[in-house]
C-alpha cells in the first residue's frame, strides 16, 4: 500500500462499484434532494466530500491516497494489542505476579474499553475533526504498546493497556464516518479494505508474537512492545490532513452543514437498537471463539498446536471474506439474507462442535470463521443506516459502545458454564441460542432505512 502502483490496483478493484453507482444516477452534489435509496441519500447528503469539493486534482488525488494508507495502516492496528497480548499471556501472568482473576480481568477490558472510550469520539470528532482524532488514536496505542512491558507493575500494565485500548476505541468509531465523508459511493469497498486489514492484523500478531519473542531473545517484554512500531508508523499520513487544511477542500463547510440544529436522538431509531444489538451478539461470539476455541478443541483430544492452527484458520477466514462481504451487501437492499447465511455456517459450526468435535474440526473452524464475518457486515450497515456524515459518527458510536457492553458478560458466562458443568454441552449450547437473536435483530438493522428518519418520525 506504500506505492502509487499498489494504490492504483486497489482502485481498480474499486472500479466496478463506482461505476455501478454512476449508472444508479446517485447525486453527487451538495444540492441533490432526492434518490431511490437510503443509501444513495445517504451519498448525496455528504457528496462535498474533500475528493469531490473544488480544488486542483492533484491536491485531491494526494489527499485521497493519504486517506487510504491511513485507513488499512489504522485498521492493521486495532487488534495486535488484544491478540498479541493473548499470545503471551501466561509469560505476562508470571512476569507481574499476576493473579488469575486480575488475569481473567484483562479478556473482559478491551470491550470495557471500547464502550465507555468510543462514546466519546462523535463529540471529539467535531471538535478536532475525525482525521486529527484517529491520528492522536494511533498515538495513543504506540504510546500504551510501548510502555505497557515496561512501566512495572500490574496497575501500570492495565493503565498503559486503556491508553492504547481508548485509541483503539476511538478509532473504531472513527472508520465508518472517515470513509463515508471521503468515499460516499464506495462505502462498501473501502469498509471491506479495512475490515481486510484489521482481520489481517488480528491474525499477524495471534501467529508471529511468539517467534518474535524467540527471535529477539524470549523475553515478553519485547515480544509485545515491537508491536507499537506498526501504530507509530499509521501516524504518519495522518499528519499532513491535521496539519495542512488544503488537502480536504471545504472540510470544515462540510463539517457544519452535517451537524444537526438539534442532536440525532439516536435512541429513538429501532434500526439503531436493532445494530447495537447485533453487534454486541457478534461480539460476542468472537470473543467467545478467540478465547475458548482452541479449549475445546483441547478437550476433544485435539493436540495443542493443531488447536492454535484450528483458532488461526478462524481468524484468517477473516481477510478475504472482510473484503468480499461488504461490497456484496451495498449492492442489496437490505442485508438480511447476508445475515442469514452467516448465521447459519454459525449454527453448523456450534452443531459440530457439540457432536464431533475432534473429527470435523477443521470444517467447524472454516464455518465459525464465515460466521464472525459478521462484524464487516455490521460496520458496513453502520454506514449505510444514516444519511450524513454526523449521523453515522453517532451511529457508529452508540452501536459500538452498546455492543461491546452486550459482549462484556458472554466469554465469562461460558466460562463460569463450563467450571460448573464440568463439560463444553452448555456453553454451546448457549453459543448456538445467541446466534438465533443475532439473526433476527441482524434481518431489522438490514432493512433499507436511515436513522435520521426514525428519530424524527417517533
Amino acid at each position: 500500500m506504500d506505492s502509487q502502483s499498489s494504490h492504483h490496483s486497489m482502485m481498480g478493484l474499486m472500479a466496478s462499484e463506482e461505476t455501478r453507482t454512476a449508472q444508479t444516477g446517485m447525486a453527487h452534489t451538495p444540492t441533490a434532494t432526492s434518490s431511490t435509496s437510503s443509501a444513495e441519500r445517504g451519498a448525496a447528503a455528504v457528496a462535498s466530500t474533500p475528493e469531490t469539493t473544488p480544488g486542483t486534482g492533484r491536491t485531491r488525488a494526494w489527499a485521497t491516497r493519504l486517506v487510504v494508507v491511513g485507513i488499512v495502516l489504522s485498521a492493521l492496528n486495532l487488534r495486535p494489542a488484544i491478540t498479541s497480548l493473548g499470545a503471551l499471556l501466561e509469560e505476562v501472568r508470571d512476569g507481574l505476579g499476576m493473579s488469575g482473576s486480575v488475569a481473567g480481568l484483562l479478556t473482559s477490558v478491551p470491550p470495557l474499553c471500547f464502550a465507555v472510550f468510543g462514546v466519546t469520539a462523535p463529540r471529539l470528532a467535531r471538535r478536532f475533526g475525525p482525521a486529527a482524532v484517529v491520528c492522536a488514536g494511533m498515538a495513543a496505542i504506540a504510546t500504551g504498546l510501548l510502555i505497557r512491558p515496561y512501566i512495572g507493575g500490574t496497575a501500570g500494565f492495565l493503565a498503559a493497556s486503556a491508553l492504547a485500548l481508548m485509541g483503539i476505541a476511538v478509532s473504531n468509531v472513527l472508520m465508518p464516518v472517515i470513509v463515508k465523508r471521503w468515499f460516499p459511493d464506495r462505502v462498501g469497498s473501502m469498509t471491506g479494505l479495512y475490515s481486510m486489514a484489521l482481520a489481517f492484523g488480528t491474525s499477524l500478531a495471534a501467529a508471529v508474537t511468539v517467534p518474535l519473542t524467540h527471535a529477539m531473545g524470549g523475553g515478553w517484554q519485547p515480544g509485545l512492545a515491537v508491536w507499537s512500531t506498526i501504530a507509530a508508523v499509521a501516524v504518519l499520513p495522518w499528519l499532513p490532513l491535521v496539519r495542512d487544511r488544503g488537502t480536504a477542500p471545504a472540510q470544515q463547510p462540510v463539517r457544519a452543514a452535517e451537524e444537526q440544529p438539534a442532536p440525532l436522538r439516536i435512541t429513538r431509531s429501532r434500526t439503531a437498537w436493532a445494530l447495537a444489538v447485533f453487534f454486541g451478539l457478534q461480539a460476542t461470539a468472537a470473543y467467545i471463539t478467540m478465547g475458548w476455541m482452541p479449549q475445546i478443541f483441547r478437550d476433544a483430544g485435539v493436540p495443542a498446536g493443531t488447536a492454535g492452527v484450528l483458532l488461526a484458520v478462524t481468524m484468517v477466514m477473516g481477510v478475504p471474506l472482510a473484503f468480499v462481504i461488504p461490497r456484496v451487501a451495498t449492492r442489496l437492499p437490505q442485508q438480511g439474507p447476508i445475515v442469514l447465511v452467516l448465521g447459519v455456517c454459525g449454527l453448523a459450526g456450534y452443531a459440530g462442535l457439540y457432536f464431533a468435535p475432534a473429527a470435523g474440526a477443521w470444517a467447524w473452524a472454516v464455518l465459525l470463521g464465515i460466521s464472525n464475518c459478521a462484524f464487516p457486515l455490521a460496520l458496513t450497515m453502520v454506514g449505510m443506516r444514516a444519511r450524513s456524515g454526523a449521523g453515522v459518527a453517532q451511529l457508529s458510536a452508540f452501536a459500538q459502545s452498546t455492543g461491546y457492553l452486550i459482549s462484556i458478560p458472554g466469554p465469562l458466562l461460558v466460562g463460569v458454564l463450563y467450571q460448573q458443568s464440568g463439560g463444553w454441552g452448555l456453553p454451546i449450547a448457549l453459543m448456538a441460542g445467541l446466534m438465533v437473536p443475532q439473526i433476527l435483530v441482524g434481518f431489522l438493522a438490514g432493512r433499507n432505512r436511515t436513522v435520521e428518519d426514525e428519530a424524527a418520525a417517533s
